[in-house]
């Protein structure tokens, strides 16, 4: 199993910004990835950004130029670093990781909110 413990979420003006980060422990073997997804009231989950073994990312259309993820600490941590942030990116935030075992199991953080005002 790998736990996933978010942090950082808040309480942002329309601007402003805010960093995610996420902190994955547990039997962790080969990460295939990891990134952060988000979800709005009455809306899909989505993906915002990842990171591949290897130091690839993408991003969602929505948020090229804006956020950046990173990663650190042996690839057991990342970051979301959000500028610019507009009153559509309020969501709940997900860290996700997908580790290879025999295929690619996913794993979810608990969530953390982020409100951004206009």
């Amino acid at each position: 199993q790998v736990q996933l413990v978010e942090s950082g979420g808040g309480l942002v003006q329309s601007g402003g910004s805010l960093r995610l980060s996420c902190a994955a422990s547990g039997s962790i073997g080969s990460m295939w990835s990891m990134g952060w997804y988000r979800q709005a009231p009455g809306k899909q989950r989505e993906l915002v950004a990842a990171i591949r073994n290897g130091g690839v990312t993408n991003y969602a259309d929505s948020v090229k130029g804006r956020f950046t993820i990173s990663s650190g600490n042996a690839k057991k941590m990342i970051y979301l670093q959000m500028n610019s942030l507009k009153p559509e990116d309020t969501a709940v935030y997900y860290c996700n990781a997908r580790v290879l075992r025999v295929g690619l199991d996913d794993y979810w953080g608990q969530g953390t909110q982020v409100t951004v005002s206009s």
